[in-house]
């Protein structure tokens, strides 16, 4: 029997992305036992961001001969295996969560997500040269939740592997800053001026600027239970979001990359952004016995953790150094916009809804 007629056989299959899988596997696992320690929760050293800093690490130390018998299951986790843990987090969320934020939150969530996408976009191509990938991936990240926003927009840009492990580092590194310097200035403020700014309008503020879920309940709990409650709730109401972005995203660049006016639109539905809604309705009518929901819960998170090792473990060094500081200048930039531009529409929202 040929090679060729071998690996065709479910059993080549399996074993050509054994060694890959395994590998993300290992690396998961690690990332996710010291993500779950509370000396490094506390500093946004969460699960997925030890996975991308584990899996690069064992790209680079991974001799050559491994690393192509690695490649074709990395590949496999990074691109499919990714979908699965987008829609298992939708066993995080619940409709209700919308319901109580209140409209106020609801708006403000979206005209964070809608500006901070936008001004990246036409500061990442017009200011600074970046490729539309790369441009988009930030922005996605700093606009909606950081890391798993990267992952999940990846696929409807047709980000490479680079683009994505560039706008992971930035989006990581000024998350963590700001989840450090929040709560400093909330405390300054509250010195400075009394009463200007309360627990819960400090948790919504946080809720819908900061970039990572853990990063908003460090920054939240800070300010004690009633902002960390506000903040947690706002933050995801944010990520529910995510789905709807996605298909508005998949729409626009189907309709911008045609040939020409006339010819046929063919537009790609992200398919798992739609069954993310779709578990996290399920999960909102309580139907689910709370056992299974919380281990479909937990896998989604092992599975993007998976994920996260595999794109690491395929991105290397040189190109992220060949990146520049552009893409570290592009997240700073939205960074400043989420505190100011985040802060005054968070005013204006209070004076028009309340």
């Amino acid at each position: 029997m040929s090679r060729q007629v071998a690996g065709a056989w479910p059993g080549g299959w399996i074993g050509g992305h054994a060694p890959g899988v395994l590998l993300a596997t290992l690396i998961a696992l690690a990332a996710t036992s010291l993500g779950s320690l509370p000396a490094l929760q506390s500093r946004g050293l969460g699960a997925l961001t030890l996975a991308i800093l584990f899996g690069m690490a064992a790209g680079a130390l991974l001799p050559a001969r491994l690393d192509a018998r690695a490649a074709p299951g990395l590949d496999l986790t990074r691109q499919k295996l990714l979908r699965l843990g987008i829609i298992l987090y939708g066993l995080r969320l619940t409709f209700q969560d919308i319901a109580a934020v209140g409209a106020a939150g609801l708006v403000l969530d979206a005209l964070v997500v809608a500006s901070t996408f936008g001004l990246a976009c036409w500061a990442g191509l017009r200011l600074f040269k970046l490729e539309r990938g790369t441009a988009m991936l930030i922005g996605a990240g700093s606009a909606i939740c950081g890391a798993a926003a990267v992952l999940a927009t990846q696929p409807v840009v047709k980000g490479r592997a680079d683009q994505v492990a560039v706008a992971i580092a930035t989006v990581v590194a000024f998350g963590t800053l700001s989840m450090f310097l929040y709560p400093v200035a909330f405390a300054w403020l509250q010195q400075a001026w009394p009463g200007l700014v309360d627990a819960r309008g400090y948790g919504l503020f946080v809720g819908a600027t900061l970039h990572e879920v853990a990063q908003v309940v460090v920054a939240g709990s800070a300010a004690g239970p009633q902002a960390a409650d506000s903040a947690v709730i706002v933050k995801m109401v944010r990520v529910m979001m995510l789905a709807p972005f996605l298909i508005l995203l998949s729409a626009w660049l189907a309709r911008k990359d045609a040939p020409d006016a006339g010819a046929a639109r063919k537009v790609a539905v992200p398919w798992f952004a739609v069954a993310f809604v779709a578990m996290a309705g399920v999960n909102s009518l309580g139907v689910m016995p709370e056992p299974l929901r919380a281990a479909g819960a937990a896998l989604g998170m092992f599975v993007l953790a998976m994920a996260m090792a595999a794109l690491g473990a395929c991105t290397r060094v040189g190109a992220i150094r060949r990146a520049g500081a552009r893409p570290l200048a592009l997240a700073a930039g939205l960074l400043v916009w989420l505190v100011a531009g985040g802060a005054l529409m968070g005013v204006a929202v209070h004076a028009l809804l309340g």
